[in-house]
């Protein structure tokens, strides 16, 4: 809890300015976009140096104040709800591009860069930033790295932290560690980088973040395959990758998530179908052909009902940004929308397919399926409302026995929303104890007091 005198000394050092201490004004800080969680803080700091997250940080320590970072709040479990109360750290303000070296090909940024807005700065001097989340148009660099947020690009340009090269953190002490650089390969010492990358805050505040970037593909084809049933649209990704074809997009919608997002966008999708993939290849123009050609052949050879090429590059365009706007279409269907982030091996899809079918008849619930099925990570939507406590009941045990088959198939329960406070119980089943206590140590090490996001990723 922050007490009054925290607050006074907040402001005393920091300016009225970067502190907001209404209840009114901390509404919006109280929850993420995990339904069902709302806890406020009494106050938030928008720092915008070094110095004044180690201001925080020492108030925080002589208070026994937890202190929660927080970018713009698109989480999907919780990470940056302050549960516990305390202050929230809003590190919005920090939202330079500082370097783009284009002789190096690093951006370097503070955490508060939107992340398109990298993406575009760096296109506009022809280089690459391939971690494309979601809510890429408002989430910040450093919530990306906290959660180690993946993407539609994910199956073949992977996650965010294949991109960190060097981060510059606070420490509860108030010492700033930097870790990590420039060089292409650099393995002295522990592996601090990537600790840091999907700990949510929990080891310390992200204050400088340095991304690698790539040189982009020269070209790309889009594709659609629609198939009248889950299962086999499973099928075709295995398939797919068993033939060593490593699309840059590969991604899968069910029937409900088609029929959401044609009322939400409009776009022309075949309602009748239970399933679509969209497939992009990218690369040099003659393996593009090459590629493309071998994803038809997979996609006849298991029964594909329909495939059409996007014309041209608007069409593509537009059927990527129709699949990026299915947890919108989703979320206008009912008052709430409970998200999850299974990830199988892909020889399993087939199989989680139709376990989410098997269940959701089971616990008469209303799922939306879609996702990364290229990487094996799906997400299986249920549409319900938090105010029916029945409903929410049978809600929660749909996805306790879908986690319990995808453990047992070798899966995980996280592959890009983090764990936070949602999963901390489904990530100790995964890891055992032996793991949780692993993690209590490392956690400890770092933040003796627990006051750095506390609560989150570790089970009570």
């Amino acid at each position: 809890m922050a007490s009054i005198a925290a607050i006074k000394q907040l402001i005393d050092k920091l300016g009225a300015e970067k502190v907001v201490a209404e209840k009114e004004d901390l509404l919006t800080l109280g929850y993420d976009s995990t339904p069902g969680l709302l806890h406020l803080p009494e106050v938030a700091v928008y720092p915008t140096t070094v110095a004044d997250v180690q201001t925080v940080l020492g108030i925080a320590r002589d208070e026994g104040m937890p202190v929660v970072p927080r970018g713009s709040g698109t989480g999907l479990s919780g990470g940056s709800v302050p549960h516990q109360g305390g202050v929230v750290l809003c590190l919005n303000r920090m939202n330079r591009i500082l370097e783009i070296d284009e002789e190096n090909l690093t951006a370097t940024c503070e955490p508060g860069v939107i992340t398109l807005d990298l993406f575009e700065a760096v296109a506009d001097k022809g280089l690459f930033y391939p971690p494309d989340p979601g809510s890429q148009k408002i989430s910040t660099l450093a919530g990306n790295v906290m959660e180690n947020a993946g993407g539609l690009r994910g199956l073949k340009y992977g996650v965010t932290r294949d991109y960190v090269m060097a981060l510059e953190a606070v420490l509860i002490d108030g010492s700033v560690v930097q870790t990590g650089g420039k060089s292409v390969k650099d393995v002295a010492g522990y592996a601090f980088k990537d600790l840091l990358c999907g700990s949510e805050g929990t080891l310390g505040i992200i204050t400088g973040i340095t991304l690698k970037l790539i040189p982009p593909p020269q070209t790309k084809t889009t594709m659609l395959a629609y198939f009248d049933a889950m299962p086999r649209a499973g099928e075709a990704v295995a398939k797919i990758i068993a033939d060593k074809i490593i699309p840059s997009t590969l991604e899968i919608m069910d029937n409900a998530t088609i029929n959401c997002v044609e009322d939400y966008a409009g776009i022309g999708l075949p309602r009748q179908m239970a399933a679509l993939l969209l497939i992009e290849v990218d690369g040099h123009p003659a393996v593009v052909a090459e590629e493309a050609a071998a994803v038809e052949k997979v996609l006849r050879s298991v029964g594909a009902a329909e495939f059409k090429v996007a014309r041209d590059a608007d069409e593509a365009a537009s059927l990527a940004a129709a699949r990026r706007t299915a947890l919108s279409a989703l979320a206008r269907v009912s008052p709430t929308t409970l998200l999850e982030d299974a990830t199988v091996p892909r020889s399993r899809l087939a199989d989680t397919f139709a376990e989410i079918e098997r269940l959701g008849e089971k616990f008469r619930l209303k799922v939306g399926t879609f996702g990364h099925a290229g990487d094996g990570n799906i997400h299986p939507t249920v549409l319900c409302d938090e105010r029916d406590a029945d409903e929410m009941e049978r809600a929660h045990a749909f996805y306790h026995e879908l986690y319990e088959k995808v453990l047992a198939w070798g899966g995980t329960v996280s592959g890009e929303h983090g764990i936070g406070i949602a999963k901390k119980d489904y990530l100790a089943k995964q890891i055992g104890p032996a793991g949780v206590a692993v993690m209590r140590r490392i956690k400890q090490s770092f933040d003796p007091q627990g006051l750095l996001n506390p609560g989150k990723i570790i089970a009570d």
